[in-house]
């Protein structure tokens, strides 16, 4: 596919499974729980778990959790035959009532809002944790978690590796500490193999870093450069990654950095959407040295390269932006440098 030119053939191609994620799933036991499914992500990788099981012939369950505010997301995976169930991961009466599983995905979090709001912020990303651990314990747990962790780093440093010592900046990102921590210790108490997915940053053609930098060469807006560099990964690559990684579970904890190949310089890409755009950006603020960079090098190794390449990204994001494509109105922030979202 040359270009993507409405919703239904993104969403087609971000579930789209790749080779490594059909053959993660058949390593894969049981019936698979996604919890937080109504986020960004949610969708593709419910669409690509359901995919890679067609292609199989497996007939497993995939079942999908979140409050689903939108009715219309429920109806979209009854289409694709995810079943649903909605309901608060803060309660931990339905936490406990949900269906055993032997496969767990666990997308839910707080990250916009959470200045202002960090109790809350705490119990989504640290409470809501352990409740999934004690009602899961045994099964094999994929969880979400952010390269914020780590902190700034150089940039000419080639990024965080997983091994490097964290240095979370702001509460949103210290309560994602503490989200690891909890899948940690119920991992070891429990002998839950666990995956822990350190993610920057998923990217699709309505929502994500290169759309924003898109939008903003389009219509004129400045670019603040302060957070100069910055990794993207496309979405479906970020999903079949999620399925390796989740076949890939230990006691302890892995660690997974998910991340694109590339420790991109922002004032370039947006050059090249300003080509493609036949805009010029316009650039405010000074580069600093140092950004929140993901080295996801070792994932790459281990399962599979992603199989979408930045100009590609970059020609797709370009031309959906000119022909006004849908977005979900969502900025990432992801040049906040004081961790405040």
């Amino acid at each position: 596919m040359d270009e993507i030119r409405n919703i239904e053939e993104l969403e087609e191609r971000l579930s789209r499974p790749t080779d490594a994620a059909i053959e993660a799933l058949e390593k894969i036991p049981g019936d698979l729980v996604l919890l937080g499914v109504g986020g960004k992500m949610g969708a593709s990788l419910a669409g690509m778990a359901k995919r890679a099981c067609a292609a199989r012939g497996d007939t497993r369950r995939i079942i999908g959790v979140s409050r689903f505010g939108d009715p219309r997301v429920r109806e979209q995976f009854a289409e694709w035959g995810v079943e649903t169930i909605a309901g608060d991961l803060t309660d931990r009466r339905f936490v406990q009532s949900l269906p055993e599983a032997a496969s767990v995905v666990f997308m839910t979090g707080m990250k916009f809002g959470s200045t202002g709001q960090e109790p809350l912020t705490w119990a989504m990303n640290a409470y809501v944790p352990a409740l999934v651990c004690e009602k899961y314990a045994g099964s094999r747990i994929a969880a979400f978690s952010t390269g914020n962790v780590y902190g700034l780093v150089p940039h000419d440093s080639g990024g965080s590796v997983e091994s490097d010592p964290l240095h979370p900046v702001g509460e949103y990102a210290m309560s994602c500490l503490g989200r690891e921590r909890m899948f940690e210790y119920f991992c070891d108490r429990d002998r839950t193999p666990v995956s822990i997915l350190r993610l920057n940053y998923s990217t699709e053609l309505r929502y994500g870093v290169i759309i924003d930098l898109a939008q903003k060469v389009h219509s004129g807006e400045p670019i603040d450069l302060s957070m100069g560099y910055v990794n993207v990964i496309w979405q479906g690559d970020a999903c079949a990654l999620t399925l390796c990684a989740l076949a890939d579970c230990a006691v302890p904890a892995r660690i997974v950095n998910i991340a694109g190949p590339e420790m991109l310089r922002v004032k370039d890409v947006c050059e090249q959407i300003g080509a493609l755009l036949g805009k010029s950006p316009v650039f405010t603020g000074r580069e600093a040295d140092d950004a929140l960079l993901n080295n996801g090098s070792a994932a790459h190794s281990r399962y599979a390269a992603p199989s979408i390449k930045i100009d590609q990204i970059l020609e797709w994001s370009a031309a959906w932006v000119a022909n006004g494509g849908e977005t979900l109105d969502k900025p990432t922030h992801f040049e906040s440098r004081e961790g405040k979202f």
